[in-house]
């Protein structure tokens, strides 16, 4: 004979205030666990998403970042020649050869100051980033000094708008259009003209080189046949590969906080769980006994008792979701530890990440009712019963 669900579920309906109490407590270790899980994921789909899988980037070995590498003019055209990019429609190579340097600005009504990736390219380079889509004015023509912003960009530092202009490299930049990104890390850049950005800031050498591969999961290969020219000396990775190893130190950080904040914050909420079970026993204890001499067994108020308590978990954790989802409707910025460039993205949630939530607040739930749990099938019957 087991007690009946419904009779340990109302128990908590009659202790009204301390269950509320109690499932707030664990909602918030959810609602901050969960958000720092959703932070990381949307930092992970930002970068993942800014590069293509068939896109090639080439950048000089040893550098991890696009901002340290530095490609030659005649390493650019020797890889230009190589046998792996694909031809357009048109029958001209799906090849850019870009600039990627970091400019100071103002961001806005603040007097702080953050970093911002300035991108030299060309009509190719827009071609092969599909993702990234003209929503007002028009692209920069080559060879005058236009630029493109990204929506984030437009946005922190002074809602720019087109007809604006901006100062960097001791020149006037004139937006002349504004892109969508999809929410990917080129929606915090500046784009316009690879050769007068390369004037403006004096510099003899492109970045990168991206193409559009024939096969991009042959990279071995290609590595291979850049590495037996003695005049190269750069390193390939798929362009989803490079981006997405950008988020590595951030993300490791950003974990390292969640664990951190959501340990302390579970010890609070495991021993508020904990003194609400055991005030529940205290209270019951006649009740008990009255159980107990019906013929409930040891094992029967044990496993009622946790009942209550997983299930003070689980409503706690349906709060804490509840409220994460409200923060996909906002947006964060942060620098990027990899690149020292300002990067937006915002929350995200997940199938997975809800239930891992879920784990945790059932977890302190069951924590927190254990002892209570074991201390209420340990009381002996007529000592119950004489309880007043």
């Amino acid at each position: 004979m087991t007690i009946p669900i419904t009779y340990t579920l109302k128990n908590l309906w009659v202790r009204k205030i301390t269950t509320c109490l109690t499932m707030v407590g664990l909602g918030l270790v959810v609602f901050v666990f969960s958000s720092i899980l959703m932070l990381d994921q949307g930092l992970k789909k930002t970068l993942v998403n800014t590069g293509e899988k068939d896109n090639i980037i080439v950048i000089r070995k040893g550098a991890d970042t696009e901002v340290q590498s530095g490609i030659y003019r005649n390493q650019a055209a020797i890889i230009e020649t190589s046998p792996f990019i694909e031809n357009s429609a048109d029958g001209t190579r799906n090849i850019s050869k870009e600039l990627v340097v970091l400019i100071s600005m103002q961001k806005n009504s603040t007097d702080k100051f953050s970093n911002v990736v300035v991108r030299g390219s060309s009509k190719k380079g827009l071609d092969l980033r599909p993702q990234i889509n003209i929503v007002r004015g028009r692209t920069f023509e080559p060879g005058t000094s236009e630029v493109i912003i990204g929506r984030a960009v437009a946005k922190l530092y002074g809602n720019l708008q087109i007809g604006d202009s901006i100062s960097f490299a001791q020149r006037k930049w004139n937006i002349v259009g504004i892109f969508d990104a999809k929410q990917t890390a080129f929606d915090s850049e500046i784009w316009g003209d690879c050769q007068q950005l390369m004037q403006a800031f004096r510099r003899t050498n492109f970045s990168i080189v991206i193409f559009k591969s024939k096969n991009s999961k042959d990279t071995d290969s290609m590595q291979n046949y850049f590495n037996a020219d003695p005049q190269l000396a750069v390193q390939l990775k798929i362009e989803q590969d490079f981006y997405e190893d950008q988020s590595k130190a951030l993300s490791k950080f950003i974990n390292i906080l969640g664990i951190t904040l959501t340990v302390i914050f579970s010890i609070g909420a495991t021993i508020g769980a904990m003194i609400t079970m055991n005030a529940a026993v205290s209270n019951r204890i006649q009740e008990i006994g009255t159980l107990r001499a019906l013929g409930f067994k040891r094992k029967d108020v044990l496993t009622a008792f946790l009942l209550e308590s997983v299930s003070l978990g689980l409503l706690g954790g349906i709060i804490g979701i509840s409220a994460a989802n409200f923060m996909e409707l906002s947006s964060f910025t942060t620098t990027n530890f990899q690149t020292f460039a300002e990067l937006s993205f915002g929350f995200v949630m997940t199938p997975t990440i809800a239930v891992k939530a879920l784990l945790i607040s059932v977890l302190m739930g069951s924590v927190g009712g254990l002892l209570p749990a074991i201390y209420a099938s340990n009381l002996e019957i007529v000592e119950s019963l004489r309880s007043p």
